[in-house]
């Protein structure tokens, strides 16, 4: 016979979610499960029947009255409850939010540069935050930096839209860019 979850003692092992074999409390159980007419029986008899099958008995439904319980083969379930978890998180999108810095007086060579990089990012998927950093006085030219950003939203407009508007936040003016569905 197995332990109370047919598996080692190991103190890393996590709680089961569900209640199984030994841990049942219900004097009777509705068992069902494939091949198996569902009925209802003491525990005793399911945890037999269980067993005779090579089996655990699962309470899948502790509030009913009586509870039901299922034969199945833990250890096998668990392991394609984990396999469907890891399908689901390879399949969603991992997007990651690329920063790019720039001054309000970022000379057109840096600005060039910056916006290949923001095209390379954004091609690959990612979202693009571009600042226009304002140190000490600059923050007089906030139009330049305004000015700035329309024009890198411009230059990225192929391949990027705006998801936010240029906004000034402390002493930076920001502007968000999300890639282009194709």
């Amino acid at each position: 016979m197995r332990n109370a979850q047919g598996r080692g003692n190991s103190p890393k092992e996590k709680e089961s979610p569900y209640r199984v074999n030994q841990d049942i409390t219900s004097p009777v159980v509705r068992v069902v499960g494939e091949n198996i007419t569902p009925r209802i029986v003491s525990l005793r008899e399911a945890l037999d029947f269980a067993y005779g099958r090579n089996m655990d008995l699962i309470e899948i439904s502790p509030n009913s009255n009586p509870p039901v319980c299922k034969v199945m083969d833990y250890q096998k379930y668990l392991y394609e409850l984990k396999k469907k978890q890891k399908e689901i998180k390879a399949k969603s999108a991992k997007i990651e939010v690329k920063e790019i810095r720039l001054g309000p007086n970022t000379d057109e060579h840096d600005f060039n540069f910056k916006v290949r990089h923001a095209i390379g990012f954004l091609q690959a998927g990612n979202k693009v935050k571009v600042d226009v950093f304002f140190r000490g006085r600059s923050i007089m030219y906030k139009e330049q930096g305004e000015e700035m950003l329309a024009r890198f939203a411009e230059a990225c407009s192929e391949c990027g839209k705006v998801d936010s508007a240029p906004k000034l936040e402390g002493k930076r003016m920001i502007l968000l860019l999300s890639p282009k569905k194709n």
